[in-house]
């Protein structure tokens, strides 16, 4: 007989909720390692199932689509089956994903895997947010924060490291198999540390079925037509009409459903719909260009997998470095100008790489890199902190599902469209990633090309970032008041 929720906090003291911390962090870091680590691999695969950019893509865009869709069903998931029966689900779905992934015989199967590990993604992922804001005191959320942070900025910075390293003296099937361990211990912790029955959650509430309906036939329709526009614009015209209409539906009924999956008063406040555009378009060009970079060294310059997984290494050291300074900064200076200065480094970086030639080094290439990280750490912890503010305090778990959800949504489109945009400017210099013996400038032009819409992308971030700043009676106190907090 499993104990209860009380009966191990008595047995384990204070230091129960930090283990339930460690569990759900083991899991949410092994996630987080399976979405970024395939990068690396997606040249490797692109020879031995003989696909183009155009599919292969989908690689990385099917595992966010699922992880950003799955993310809207969290909340109901917890609440009608309790946390151990989903994350005990959540983390089965992940291992049996890699191990099938990594005997994939045909492009299908894996591209299946990748979908199921990305629903598994989603459920983890805002797990361990929860149990910090119901498990921890508000004097103990800060130092959890700042484990679970490190914990998330630590996945991505070694994932593609990893993955490299396997690829290079294992293949391509070795780093679906990376997850079976951390899979395998975070079994072990769930059925030592979490109860049965937790009343965590709270009161069980219907799930929006229409409303996740509507917006998976949205994101389907857009991304799908995307990538039939060029080789078929009928029918990608037909697909992305379909994914419009499915979006004008999901935003009617949003507006009307009594309780829906993303609350559309939240859209009412100017700093919230800034910081949501930005959310959306920094996901686009930063998991455009991670998808894109690992591509670019290995098909464009020739880098070994090895070497291409280590030039983010660096980067992902310095974001660690960078997360705390900016968290402490929020905290001085209005969040825009934070959110602002880091795009600004994020689209220089995305910048200089569309200068990339044969004689760029590795060194240069980690400098860029370290240049766009630094800049992303401005971005994180100021980005939810300053489109929230001013915020009802009934919406603040909706905005914040809401930032997240759009961020996500925004990087599935993105690595879909990097995909797509290098494939166009392949087919336009004449050459393939497939065929090593066409024209090598010619693919690295093609990759800058691809480079300088990325680039774009972050640059048109910034207009919104700034929109962000606080409305001008929240900067300014009212005469006589003597706290400086007039009301609006």
């Amino acid at each position: 007989m499993q104990p209860t929720l009380e009966e191990l906090r008595v047995r384990h003291g204070t230091r129960y909720k930090w283990l339930v911390l460690l569990t759900v962090l083991i899991g949410t870091m092994a996630s987080i390692l399976s979405s970024t680590i395939v990068n690396v691999a997606i040249p490797d695969l692109s020879h031995h199932f003989q696909i183009g950019q155009a599919s292969a893509q989908w690689v990385a865009a099917g595992f966010m689509l699922a992880m950003t869709l799955s993310m809207l069903a969290t909340p109901w998931l917890l609440l009608r089956f309790g946390l151990r029966r989903t994350y005990t689900g959540a983390i089965l779905l992940l291992l049996v994903g890699g191990i099938i992934g990594g005997f994939s015989s045909n492009f299908a199967l894996l591209l299946a895997m990748r979908v199921a590990q990305g629903l598994a993604a989603g459920v983890l992922q805002p797990i361990p947010n929860i149990i910090i804001l119901r498990s921890f005191a508000p004097n103990e959320q800060g130092r959890a924060m700042g484990l679970f942070g490190f914990g998330v900025v630590l996945a991505p910075a070694i994932g593609p490291s990893v993955g490299g390293f396997l690829v290079e003296l294992f293949g391509w099937r070795s780093i679906f198999f990376v997850v079976v361990p951390f899979c395998v211990i975070v079994l072990f912790l769930i059925r030592r540390f979490l109860p049965v029955n937790s009343s965590l959650m709270g009161e069980t509430k219907a799930l929006d079925w229409k409303g996740l309906l509507l917006v998976s036939v949205s994101t389907m329709g857009v991304l799908n037509g995307l990538t039939h526009l060029q080789a078929e614009p009928l029918f990608g015209g037909a697909l992305l009409l379909l994914g419009a209409a499915a979006l004008a539906g999901f935003i009617w009924y949003q507006r009307r459903a009594v309780q829906p999956l993303m609350n559309m008063r939240l859209y009412r406040y100017r700093q919230f719909t800034m910081g949501a555009l930005v959310a959306f378009i920094y996901g686009m060009g930063l998991f455009g260009s991670t998808y894109l970079l690992p591509v670019y060294m290995q098909m464009a310059l020739q880098y070994s997998p090895t070497h291409a997984g280590l030039v983010l290494l660096p980067a992902g050291i310095v974001l660690a470095l960078v997360i705390p300074l900016a968290g402490r900064l929020a905290d001085r200076f209005s969040p825009h100008l934070l959110v602002t200065l880091g795009l600004g480094l994020l689209t220089l970086s995305f910048g200089l790489m569309t200068s990339g030639s044969a004689a760029t080094t590795f060194l240069t290439l980690a400098v860029w890199a370290v240049i766009g990280r630094a800049g992303l750490g401005f971005v994180l912890p100021a980005l939810s902190l300053g489109s929230m503010r001013g915020l009802d305090a009934s919406l603040i778990a909706q905005g914040a599902s809401a930032i997240s959800f759009l961020r996500q949504m925004g990087g599935a489109i993105g690595v879909s469209l990097a995909g797509i945009v290098l494939e166009w400017r392949l087919a336009a210099h004449h050459v393939s990633l497939t065929d090593v013996a066409s024209d090598a400038a010619a693919r690295i032009h093609a990759f800058d090309e691809t480079f300088w819409f990325v680039t774009l992308v972050c640059a048109s971030a910034m207009f919104a970032a700034w929109r962000m700043r606080p409305a001008e009676p929240d900067l300014k106190p009212e005469p006589g008041d003597a706290d400086g907090s007039a009301a609006p």
